[in-house]
């Protein structure tokens, strides 16, 4: 125990006082304290820029039909919608001199023209003038039929009153916040994984790890190495997470009511036990493979290529994961096989519990299964470990290692 606090003390300091991970720490920090402070910077710089003043409005045209401009008014708030002659060609070169954003040229009762220079990405502006015609046709239909005013707006003016009961989970609300963690998980894998594995290899292509097997354990130092590397981890996201909570409490108002942020900052408090579990789990699984892998290769330059079938399986399980999560259909069953392979059910099982409905014994079953995994994993790694220290030359194959592991 005595050896396997030295090197935890060892490794930590040596995270602690890495400048790649402070300044990747830093950075991120200060990225998050950005995005958070950005709605409160621009809202100083707009008041500031025109005091007192209303900010001005794109323009849109309308052109064709008079009777659809105050729709066309009421349906676009955030435009100054103006009439314009029913002239394609007049429309085009208003648009392509900047005098107007966009126009509607109606071409009949139930048709339109939408011009526009770059259409964006979320221009919802069609499916609003579609809409707003069809309203406007059922509209004059009904007025054409005998009936008043009054009585085609009660019937347009409907309002349906429907209850949700959702019996899972709210698949819309946890969607951001489940990517977020499920990309953060496998960037903190691959980067304090490789770390752990290259800081292996190094030691032994300075001979340093020759020296430190003799005074100490191969179990005490794999386990010292992957559970400093863990907490580096844990300490790192707790700091970039931290800050994010922090910043956004201070600008919440200057945030308003946006779905995408208050989905992220809405997290269950249960939802963030299990997300601390399984990337605790999932971190060690890889953390012990990386760093047996990483005891094999001589010289640091072997690294990429001994860890190469690790990180392609663990990007193959993170593709899968958010391949289900796109379509939403987190129970399918390849996911449900992912949920308890231990090499992947760090990711897919989370998933599933934040997207989707898991019994308790599926839960169970899974960490049951991956804890055990963790706990063979390492033991195997120590002894891994141990063996690789004496193996110089070209990175041994599989076979010549569990020769030598059964001979030790």
């Amino acid at each position: 125990m005595k050896q396997f606090g030295t090197i935890f003390r060892f490794e930590m300091k040596y995270y602690l006082k890495n400048k790649v991970f402070v300044g990747v720490t830093l950075f991120l920090v200060a990225a998050i304290a950005l995005v958070m402070f950005f709605p409160r910077i621009r809202s100083a710089f707009a008041r500031e820029e025109t005091p007192g003043a209303p900010q001005d409005r794109p323009v849109m045209l309308v052109g064709g039909e008079e009777a659809a401009l105050p729709l066309f008014s009421s349906a676009f708030p955030d435009y100054d919608v103006r009439g314009a002659e029913a002239d394609p060609a007049a429309l085009r070169e208003k648009i392509a001199s900047g005098e107007a954003k966009c126009a509607f040229l109606l071409t009949g009762p139930t048709s339109y023209t939408y011009y526009v220079d770059n259409l964006s990405l979320y221009d919802q502006n069609g499916a609003v003038a579609d809409g707003l015609l069809k309203t406007l046709y059922q509209t004059n239909a009904m007025l054409g039929r005998g009936m008043t005013p009054e009585e085609a707006a009660a019937v347009m003016s409907v309002r349906i009153e429907g209850t949700l009961e959702n019996l899972g989970a709210d698949q819309a609300r946890n969607f951001w916040y489940t990517y977020i963690m499920i990309f953060a998980l496998y960037m903190v894998i691959l980067l304090y994984g490789q770390m752990v594995a290259t800081n292996v290899a190094n030691e032994k292509s300075n001979r340093a790890m020759e020296l430190l097997i003799t005074s100490a354990s191969p179990t005490g130092m794999m386990f010292g190495k992957v559970l400093a590397s863990c907490l580096a981890g844990l300490l790192q996201l707790g700091a970039v997470f931290g800050s994010a909570i922090l910043f956004y409490s201070l600008n919440r108002e200057y945030w308003g009511d946006n779905p995408v942020i208050a989905s992220i900052f809405g997290m269950p408090p249960a939802l963030f036990g299990y997300l601390l579990l399984f990337f605790v789990l999932g971190f060690l699984m890889y953390a012990f493979l990386y760093g047996a892998v990483g005891s094999t290769a001589s010289k640091l330059e072997d690294i990429n290529t001994a860890v190469m079938p690790i990180t392609l399986l663990f990007v193959a399980g993170f593709v899968v994961v958010m391949m289900s999560l796109a379509s939403g259909s987190v129970d399918n069953t390849l996911m449900k096989v992912c949920s308890y392979l231990p090499v992947t059910s760090s990711m897919a099982m989370f998933t599933r519990i934040a997207m989707g409905a898991v019994p308790w014994y599926g839960i169970l079953a899974s960490v049951l299964i991956l804890i055990v995994s963790v706990v063979g994993v390492g033991i195997l790694a120590a002894k891994i470990y141990r063996v690789g220290v004496l193996l110089y030359g070209n990175t041994p194959k599989i076979g010549s290692i569990l020769r030598m592991l059964r001979k030790s």
